[in-house]
């Protein structure tokens, strides 16, 4: 684990170095409600070393300062952007960028500024509690697409921020080829929770043999 300085205070990363010949990396942060220690997290950071990915898990500032509640998104990009800079030459190969919740919003937002060769996003909040459907967050979703990054999305199957067929509906009604070579949508036992991290890895996995 090392700690980066950042504007908002130390942020901490925790690397899971890869087994072997490295294939590329995967980093990857919390959501706004929790930590590294996410069963979905976990698990990739167990099952993806052994297969030649380096994993790191990025607790953000706010969550290292303790605090319950995350800041809003310019601030969340702003600690982005200084947390890759500083430990994008310790992650090998290719780079797959990501996280669960907000963290993958992030992720989508900055993936294609920040040199991601890929977006990986776990229960991403598609639909904002208590808003109508039309403030949808498809439009963060897109971005890596737009910008002709491969994406990965996994989805509980009970998610109430959005289940899997709300996020291929979404991405279909945007002219968005689904399950193909550049973007798969997945789902997994649980609700925004994963209540199986082994299957989201497995998921994970899969997808990254298949795009090797």
């Amino acid at each position: 684990m090392i700690e980066v300085v950042t504007q908002q205070g130390p942020a901490r990363v925790h690397f899971h170095e890869a087994k072997g010949d490295p294939a590329g990396s995967l980093l990857l942060t919390h959501g706004a409600g929790g930590g590294v220690d996410a069963k979905d997290l976990a698990a990739i950071a167990a099952a993806l070393p052994p297969l030649g990915w380096t994993v790191a898990l990025v607790e953000m500032p706010w969550r290292v300062a303790g605090k319950k509640v995350a800041p809003m998104p310019p601030r969340l990009d702003a600690d982005w952007r200084e947390i890759v800079a500083a430990v994008r030459d310790d992650l090998p190969g290719r780079l797959v960028m990501g996280g669960r919740s907000a963290g993958a919003r992030v992720a989508c937002r900055l993936g294609e500024e920040l040199g991601a060769q890929a977006v990986l996003c776990l229960s991403f909040p598609l639909l904002p509690a208590g808003k109508p459907p039309e403030k949808s967050r498809i439009g963060e979703l897109l971005l890596p697409i737009r910008a002709g990054l491969p994406l990965h999305v996994v989805q509980g199957m009970r998610d109430p921020f959005g289940g899997p067929d709300h996020v291929r509906r979404a991405l279909s009604g945007e002219g968005v080829e689904i399950d193909g070579d550049r973007v798969r949508v997945d789902e997994a036992p649980g609700s925004h929770s994963f209540t199986d991290g082994a299957a989201v890895a497995d998921a994970v996995a899969a997808r990254l043999a298949a795009s090797a």
